[in-house]
Parts: C-alpha cells; structure tokens; sequence
C-alpha cells in the first residue's frame, strides 16, 4: 500500500537538506520528497541516505543525478517530465539549492517553459553562518568561492572592497589560510571577520577576530571540514581622503621602506593594497 501524501501540484521543487544535522529537514521537504513523482539530486547516495534516515520510501519513483558534469544531457529529461505535468523535487548534496550548486539553469528553463516552480526553504550554511559570526546582518553579500589563483583571487577581493554589507564566502579548508592573507592585505587587516568551521555538525567552531589575526591563525595550519568566512564591511577609516592617506603613507615611508609603508596603511585604512602602493609609487616620485 503507498502511504504518500497527498500527490503534489505539477511542477518544480527546490528542496533545501541539512548541511550537518540530519533533523534540521523541515516537515514540509519531507512531505515533498515523499509526494513527488520523480526525485532529483545533486548527489543520488546522499538525497537516497537522507530519505532512509527519515523513513521516506523511494518506492518505485525515479531518482535522477542532476549535477555540473550532466546537466546539459540531464535537463531536457526533467523539463519534459514536468510538460507531462509531473512533480519533480531537486534536493542539492547540502544545503539551499541554487546557493553554489547546478540548480540555477535547471530553475531558468523550467521557468521559461512555463512550469511553475517552488521552494521548499531550510538549512543554508550562508544563513547559519551569519547568525553565528556575529557580524552585521542588515546587508551582506554572498561571494561565492574566490578564485584559486592568487591574482584572480586578489582582483576578485578588490572589486568587493567597497561592498555596503558584510562579505561571504565559501572556501575549501586547503586555501582558507592563503584567502585570508589575502583578504587580510586587499580588504585591510583590521577588518572583522569569522571562520565558520562544520556548522551545525558535532565539531562546529566560529573564530572571530581581524583579518590580520585570523590569517595568523590559519597560516599554515588548514581547517578540517566545510569552511564559510565573512568580513564585515569596511570602516569608517575607508572613507578617509586621498590627502589623509597620502599624509599617513608620507608618515610611514619617512620612517621605513615603501613596502611597510604601503602594508602598514593599506591595512590600517581598509584600501586596497594596489590602490595604496599606486599612491606610494607617485609621492615617491614626487608627483
């Protein structure tokens, strides 16, 4: 006998799964995964893990890897499921879909063919990460992951520098050391910032601090598990004029090399560090 709910409404449904904690599923995912007619994910052994976990039978239904490498051949199999007027529910490996996962195309051509498409909202290391940091929550900008090169990296960091909110970013545990140096000599050393390690699983941590302290911490020394970092927006002290920041590098170089100079009031101003050396280059010249 089949004791799935009700059928559900024709269409598409973003199903948001735990990040950690198998019971942070909402009620309603789980009435979605167990109504549906066909089952999609990001990965089929973890969507598979989830439902038994919960007591979701699969039954009969199909369960469809949709992800980066298969997209192209997989969608046009889901969009003409959802013409013959099925309920399709697509659940990311963890998390919110669409938020860094493949999920984006399959949810624009869905909606230009017509199909309506819903959320089924709930876990999303972005939110959880933000509720943690203890940073400002009015505005904030989601970064994504940077760059893995460093000059990639570093022109990524600089088109964000004068972002009104607070920053967010995925990072793999391998580069979180090199990303905040970075951020650290890009965005300034004394902005505040955390690292959110495996939120809301048993050895979850938040470090909080400067960038410039946070980059000591991690230098050399990567984290376990997934990783989220935020910067708050930068101070007062960016908007300090050309004059203030040539008088304090003029200061510095008086008293040291141009390097230390540069590093010293980058940081200290929140300017980008190329902006700074630029600056530096053309007092020294006397320009």
């Amino acid at each position: 006998m089949d004791h799935r709910p009700a059928r559900l409404a024709p269409g598409l449904y973003f199903v948001a799964t735990p990040i950690g904690t198998a019971r942070d599923i909402t009620l309603r995912a789980l009435d979605v995964l167990a109504s549906a007619d066909v089952l999609a994910a990001e990965d089929t052994r973890t969507l598979r893990k989830l439902m038994e976990i919960h007591a979701v039978p699969a039954g009969d239904r199909p369960i469809i890897a949709y992800h980066e490498h298969n997209g192209p051949k997989v969608r046009p199999r889901l969009l003409a499921m959802l013409a013959e007027g099925k309920s399709v529910a697509y659940a990311s490996e963890a998390g919110t879909p669409l938020v860094s996962d493949p999920g984006f195309v399959l949810a624009r051509e869905a909606i230009a063919a017509g199909a309506d498409v819903t959320a089924a909202p709930g876990p999303s290391a972005v939110m959880a990460a933000l509720t943690v940091a203890g940073l400002p929550t009015d505005r904030f900008f989601f970064a994504g992951f940077a760059p893995a090169a460093q000059g990639a990296r570093r022109s990524y960091l600089e088109s964000l520098v004068a972002v009104p909110g607070t920053l967010v970013f995925f990072e793999s545990p391998k580069r979180v050391g090199k990303l905040l140096t970075d951020m650290a000599e890009v965005l300034g050393g004394t902005r505040q910032a955390a690292v959110c390690r495996e939120l809301t699983k048993k050895f979850e941590e938040t470090r909080r601090g400067t960038l410039q302290d946070l980059a000591a911490q991690y230098a050399g020394t990567p984290p376990r598990g997934e990783v989220v970092v935020l910067v708050d927006r930068a101070g007062a002290e960016a908007a300090a004029s050309d004059d203030e920041i040539a008088a304090a590098l003029r200061d510095h170089m008086a008293e040291g090399s141009l390097k230390d100079a540069v590093a010293a009031v980058s940081a200290a101003y929140g300017r980008p560090r190329k902006a700074v050396y630029q600056m530096a280059l053309a007092l020294a010249k006397g320009d």
